[in-house]
């Protein structure tokens, strides 16, 4: 069977067409995008890894790659489970020689931690493996406001920037900000959370990461903006915090990271920092709640699989269903206030970022590598069908440390 027809089993009559390395091509006139094989180690890695991680791996290496729209192609191939037919194993044998079932070597840019999730340890190594990159390198994906979390866009044309400051500011009005307070902001990132606040709410701020890189350019913008000794960028844990209470905390695309082991932990490790009536943003990503979405890249433990998403862009990270977290923040003496879903707004965010990405390419990969700039490629283009389609969530979550009833909270917030 030509590669091309095989690969046309396996993608289910998706439109797209398809070109192999052995001459053979199926050409769908609907298709929007061309998957392009380029050569039978694409057909070894699925094999060896059958769905998302074989062939991520095939295109992070260029064994297989695609013409045309790659947001287009992420759509077509988004609802089909991409597992081979065990019928086919002689053929695909056939065309890939007798070590066709021997696993190539990974690519350099796959990670597999070792020790126990979710130590101070571990996870300090699995933010290093994503976030100490590069700084120019997010800097040029990300924009000026180096805001690596779901912007707020008021419709699609207003632009990345001022997407990010929109969301900014409605989480400052969300937590009540005013002057002389103190705000800790959990995985801070580079800053630009930390740096609003200061510079529009006259709060003092203590921003966390365990991100070197990261510390290293959030001072760096703190003393850009002559906010040293109002902004205090850190690099620590967040679970070894001891200069509280804070009147209020935000944690803004960190939470992804914590793991369903570590939820009681971490919403009483926050609700012990925070000050009687002290309120608590958590933006984070959830999943589906359909009973765990085998397509999905987040799963709970008992369902995990080796996926692309764990392998090269998040070590570890575990995306929880929204009813689990607000039963979690409820279990340590928090009452939720507001919730607000902002799925639409991390598509639009996402499709930004790849724009950036493509208008940039060349300096990309020079900072970080042909490969891992093809990850971030696949990853973000495969994150904003995720969010389109509803298979990904992203929520904002407020909630308040009660005081004898009192919440501090009046009768209607002006958010």
């Amino acid at each position: 069977m030509p590669i091309a027809d095989l690969l046309a089993s396996v993608l289910d009559g998706a439109p797209l067409s398809i070109r192999a390395y052995d001459g053979s091509e199926v050409v769908n006139p609907e298709a929007k995008a061309t998957v392009v094989v380029n050569s039978r180690d694409a057909v070894r890695r699925f094999m060896t890894a059958p769905n998302d991680l074989g062939l991520g791996r095939a295109y992070v290496t260029g064994a297989l790659d695609v013409e045309g729209d790659l947001l287009e192609a992420m759509r077509a191939v988004g609802p089909i489970d991409l597992r081979f037919d065990p019928k086919l194993l002689p053929e695909l044998m056939r065309l890939t020689g007798v070590d066709g079932l021997k696993p190539l070597p990974h690519p350099p840019e796959e990670v597999v931690l070792h020790g126990r999730r979710h130590t101070r340890e571990r996870d300090a190594a699995a933010i290093a493996h994503h976030y100490d990159v590069s700084n120019d390198f997010y800097r040029l994906l990300l924009g000026p406001t180096r805001t690596y979390s779901c912007a707020l866009w008021a419709d699609p044309t207003v632009g990345l920037d001022a997407a990010q400051e929109a969301k900014h500011e409605l989480i400052c009005q969300k937590l009540g900000l005013r002057p002389g307070m103190r705000l800790l902001d959990v995985g801070c990132g580079w800053g630009s959370m930390a740096i609003h606040a200061a510079q529009h709410h006259g709060v003092d701020v203590v921003g966390v990461t365990v991100s070197s890189r990261q510390v290293e350019a959030g001072q760096q913008r703190v003393r850009e903006a002559g906010l040293e000794g109002r902004v205090d960028i850190r690099f620590q844990d967040y679970r070894d915090i001891t200069d509280g209470p804070f009147d209020a905390i935000s944690s803004i695309g960190m939470f992804e990271h914590v793991g369903r082991q570590r939820l009681a932990e971490y919403f009483a490790d926050l609700r012990d920092l925070l000050r009687p009536e002290g309120r608590l943003l958590n933006h984070g990503i959830c999943r589906a709640a359909r009973g765990g979405d085998a397509r999905s890249p987040y799963l709970p433990k008992t369902r995990r699989r080796r996926t692309f998403i764990d392998r090269f862009v998040f070590p570890d990270g575990e995306l929880h269903e929204f009813g689990t977290v607000v039963s979690a923040i409820h279990q340590q003496d928090f009452e939720v206030r507001h919730t607000e879903t902002l799925r639409e707004h991390y598509a639009l965010t996402l499709q930004a970022w790849l724009a950036n990405l493509e208008a940039n390419w060349d300096r990309a990969v020079e900072l970080v590598g042909l490969g891992r700039a093809r990850v971030w490629r696949l990853y973000i283009a495969a994150s904003a069908v995720g969010f389109e389609s509803a298979r990904l969530q992203v929520h904002q979550l407020l909630a308040v440390k009660q005081d004898g009833g009192r919440s501090g909270f009046p009768l209607r917030p002006a958010y």
